[in-house]
């Protein structure tokens, strides 16, 4: 990440927001160089997906789903435990009645 994770997270909210949607800080952690998580709910059906940034094997940095789970009580148990591994992980909370993520980095949705 270019920007510092607060700038990051604000860019973010406020593409949401833009677009019809709605966006959130729901965990802080370090201002500058925090790893994120961005949890996006659709509001149509309640269904959940997060997504954290990774490195690929060709050194690319994409987006990916680190758990499959679409249940908001299994979405929010992962990022618990992420946050006990890493107590300055982010999370950015975003709702849509579409489901988007509003991320524009590359994403891998498999």
């Amino acid at each position: 990440m270019i920007l510092s994770t607060d700038v990051w997270a604000a860019a973010l909210i406020r593409r949401a927001e833009l677009s019809g949607g709605f966006g959130v800080v729901a965990r802080k952690g370090d201002a500058r160089a925090g790893a994120v998580l961005v949890k996006a709910v659709n509001l149509s059906d309640r269904t959940v997906r997060l997504y954290a940034e990774a490195t690929r094997g060709d050194g690319e940095r994409v987006w990916m789903r680190p758990t499959a789970a679409t249940e908001e009580p299994e979405v929010d148990a992962y990022i618990a435990r992420a946050a006990r591994i890493d107590p300055d992980i982010w999370v950015v909370e975003v709702e849509d009645k579409q489901g988007r993520h509003f991320l524009t980095e590359p994403v891998e949705e498999g």
